[in-house]
Order: structure tokens, then C-alpha cells, then sequence
């Protein structure tokens, strides 16, 4: 193909794009990003967050600047409120995850200590990861696209499962409806402050937790859970 025909093709790719309304063009954008990310994300966190701020960050955030729409990246008073009642919400889950034994041997994903200077750094990452994940997940599958209704919330729980395989099953098992729940409640808020919050507060606390002995016998919780058909 010559430099005429390449150039008459990329015409026509650009004009069919242009042709996409923004949701169509924010879920071509979602599986392009997922299939790269999926293709280097790399094990040591420090490459990781380059990564994730990247694709995940840097993606949907292009994206909506080129769209004029801001994917959830908002802060409002419905968001701060909701993001405090969502952490606390979801942090007897993180308590109790922390002493069960798959987790414990599973976390923390990323070698640390407990000293402070050791420890915030670690903390920092963490949270940035979050950040990243929501801008995705809940930012550009969700919040951006909730033009459609509250249909948008069920776009990304099979893919965030699908990422979650390989982790402790029962967090693998929870993934999706945790998904549903930070999507709902992030689309109530139209913005992703409460999801980034309870998520990044969550794995912070978790790792946290899980460097420290248990707080209370997990054998309770294991009795309680013990119906779940996957090894806690």
C-alpha cells in the first residue's frame, strides 16, 4: 500500500470512530485498555504503578478530555459523604478478611514492613493502584457511561472478576459484587471519590492488618462462612 492508500485508510478508520457515540467509543477504549494492560502488566509494583497510571489513568482521562467528560473524576459534598459511608460499610469485611488464612498467606502482594518508612511509601503505592483501578473500572465503564442508566453498573463485574483470578477464591468470589456495590454507588454520586477511597483505605488497612497477628480468633468467622463452596 502506498503513502496515499495508508494515508486514505487512516482517514477512514478516523471517520469511523468519529461516527461512534461517546459510550461506544468509552467500551472500545475499555477492552483496548484492558487487552494492553493485560498484555505487560508487570509483577514488581514500582513498574505496576507506571503501568496502571498509564493505561488505566492516563487512558480514560485522554479519552474524556477529547469528549469534554471528566469520568467520574469529581469531588462534590454527595461524593465525600457517600465515600465515608461506603468505607465504613466495607470495613468489617477488610477486618474480618485479614484473619482469614487464604488472605494471610496471599497478603500482602508487595513485600513490606511495618516500620513508618517502610510501610507509607508501600501505603502510598497502594493507593495510587486504587486510584488507577476506579479510574478504569469505575470511571470509564461507569460513571462515564452512565448516560445509559443504572444498566451502567453491570458493565465491568465479569471483567473485574476476570482480573481478579489467581487471588484468594474467596475475594475472587467477592469481586463481582463488590464491583456491582462501588459502581452503584459511585454512579449515585457521579464520581468515583467513594469507590477510590474504600478501595484504597481498604488495601491499605488490609496489608496492614495482615503484617500484624490476627485481632480476634477467626475461627468464628469460619464457621459463619463455612457454607461458601471455596476454601476460606
Amino acid at each position: 500500500m502506498g503513502v496515499d492508500g495508508a494515508s486514505t485508510e487512516r482517514r477512514s478508520i478516523r471517520g469511523r470512530l468519529s461516527r461512534l457515540s461517546w459510550v461506544q467509543q468509552s467500551l472500545l477504549a475499555g477492552g483496548l485498555i484492558t487487552v494492553c494492560w493485560m498484555a505487560i502488566v508487570p509483577a514488581d509494583i514500582d513498574r505496576r504503578l507506571v503501568v496502571d497510571v498509564t493505561l488505566l489513568i492516563g487512558g480514560p482521562l485522554a479519552l474524556g478530555l477529547t469528549h469534554g467528560k471528566r469520568v467520574g473524576w469529581r469531588v462534590t459534598r454527595p461524593a465525600v459523604r457517600n465515600a465515608v459511608l461506603l468505607g465504613l460499610f466495607v470495613l468489617p469485611f477488610y477486618v474480618v478478611g485479614s484473619t482469614l488464612p487464604t488472605i494471610r498467606e496471599f497478603y500482602p502482594i508487595w513485600s513490606t514492613g511495618t516500620a513508618p518508612g517502610e510501610f507509607i511509601p508501600h501505603a502510598l503505592k497502594l493507593f495510587t493502584l486504587a486510584l488507577a483501578a476506579e479510574t478504569y473500572y469505575r470511571g470509564l465503564l461507569c460513571v462515564g457511561v452512565s448516560e445509559i442508566g443504572i444498566g451502567a453498573i453491570f458493565i465491568s463485574p465479569v471483567l473485574y472478576m476476570f482480573h481478579h483470578w489467581g487471588k484468594p477464591p474467596i475475594e475472587f468470589v467477592l469481586s463481582g459484587p463488590t464491583d456491582a456495590l462501588f459502581g452503584g454507588v459511585d454512579y449515585a454520586s457521579n464520581s468515583v471519590l467513594p469507590s477510590v477511597i474504600a478501595h484504597g483505605a481498604g488495601l491499605v488497612l488490609l496489608d496492614w492488618l495482615v503484617l500484624h497477628d490476627p485481632l480476634f480468633d477467626p475461627r468464628p468467622a469460619l464457621s459463619v462462612l463455612e457454607w461458601l463452596p471455596v476454601p476460606l
